[in-house]
């Protein structure tokens, strides 16, 4: 039988069990962690996952690095055949640049005055003088003259050397320079057509002779005077009848009313631009040769050559868009994209972004010079006189633009 003492060491033993017990329930089901031992950000450890990536530094925050899907290609600064910078030269609209020795010459319809800039932006006025709305400028070659139209009919010729200026007759119109006289061409064009004439004359307006009667077919001619001045332009000789629509007859007209061999050309459109010494022609027509797209061709064109080797070129654009470099060196604006039938209503297509070629009359080879790395539609090209500078107007924002050739 349990004595009193006894039963008090058997109570007092059983509470401190039910303690004991009662403690462990609530450290397993409170304090206790789910899995392993706890460890503090100093114990963590780092795992190395396909071989040797540097391990995180103490205290260092992580950084996340997006994927790429690959490197963004970078606009050279100098032409090369990829994507190359184009500078914008000029914040508004300009009309007709024109190359003066390392720099542009344009005129400036926001203040109606001409300038001159350079590839580091320096703008230097050529004149004081100021020339209210003109709506359009032929320059001479060496850029010290200007033939100003403006939209009352009245002309003037300026000299920026002599900071003199000569009014010609209203009734003039589509002028060009000769590019090794003192002289200029012009359609003379009165209301009688009988009294329609290609006319020449001295820069300063003086010594006029008529050389070549129009009549109606003003239309029909572009001035355009060779090198040597013995060619003033060209006539289509409106030979569709005989030769159909895809093959014309362009006809060289002489300064002396030479009988020149006429051009056959495979299209429709003809535009013309010389190579410096006259010995080649650099044309471009629209024909079903292209699906009537513009296509570059070249063609001997001297006096006793006329018509004589010629090439496709296998480049659509308009001759418009080209300029020499030297005798067999042309670079030309040449649209990403043209659709057949372009060549019909280029107007269209003033928009068409261009890259830039370079194209070898030599060799009738042509390469990629340079990607805008902007879009660009490039008209009125010039190069600087050491050939480095390619000067342009964005049709798209008649600014000028620049890309470095060297």
């Amino acid at each position: 039988m349990l004595t009193l003492r006894t039963k008090r060491v058997a109570l007092i033993a059983l509470f401190v069990a039910s303690v004991i017990a009662i403690a462990a329930a609530i450290y397993f089901l409170f304090f206790k962690p789910f899995f392993g031992d706890e460890t503090t950000a100093d114990e963590e450890e780092v795992t190395t996952l396909g071989g040797n990536l540097p391990s995180a530094q103490t205290g260092a925050p992580s950084v996340f690095v997006p994927p790429t899907e690959g490197k963004l290609e970078q606009a050279d600064e100098v032409a090369s055949g990829g994507v190359t910078q184009v500078t914008e030269l000029t914040s508004g609209s300009i009309l007709s640049p024109t190359s003066c020795g390392a720099e542009a010459c344009f005129y400036n319809p926001q203040d109606d005055r001409f300038y001159t800039i350079g590839a580091n932006g320096n703008v230097v006025a050529l004149s004081s003088k100021t020339f209210p709305e003109a709506s359009s400028v032929v320059w001479n070659d060496t850029a010290d003259k200007v033939v100003i139209e403006f939209p009352d009919d009245s002309n003037v010729i300026y000299d920026f050397v002599s900071q003199t200026q000569v009014t010609l007759p209203s009734h003039w119109e589509d002028f060009d320079f000769s590019p090794t006289t003192d002289e200029i061409a012009a359609k003379s064009i009165a209301l009688d057509p009988d009294n329609r004439w290609i006319v020449i004359s001295k820069t300063d307006g003086t010594q006029m002779e008529t050389v070549r009667a129009l009549g109606d077919n003003e239309n029909r001619v572009d001035l355009n005077i060779s090198p040597n001045a013995q060619i003033i332009g060209f006539a289509d000789a409106d030979t569709t009848l005989t030769t159909g629509l895809d093959r014309q007859t362009i006809i060289p007209l002489g300064r002396n009313s030479e009988n020149f061999e006429g051009l056959t050309v495979e299209g429709m459109n003809f535009d013309s631009l010389w190579s410096p010494s006259g010995r080649q022609l650099l044309y471009s027509v629209s024909g079903s040769y292209s699906d009537y797209r513009p296509l570059l061709w070249s063609v001997s064109a001297t006096s006793s050559s006329m018509g004589e080797d010629r090439q496709s070129l296998g480049i659509n654009t308009w001759v418009e868009k080209c300029v020499f470099a030297s005798e067999d060196i042309v670079y030309c604006g040449v649209p990403t994209s043209l659709p057949p039938n372009a060549g019909l209503q280029p107007g269209l297509y003033d928009d068409e972004p261009d890259n830039l070629y370079r194209l070898n009359l030599s060799s009738g080879q042509s390469s990629l010079v340079a990607i805008p790395n902007e879009e660009v539609t490039m008209e009125h090209l010039s190069l600087s006189s050491d050939g480095s500078l390619l000067y342009f107007t964005d049709a798209q924002s008649g600014r000028l633009q620049m890309i470095r050739l060297q």
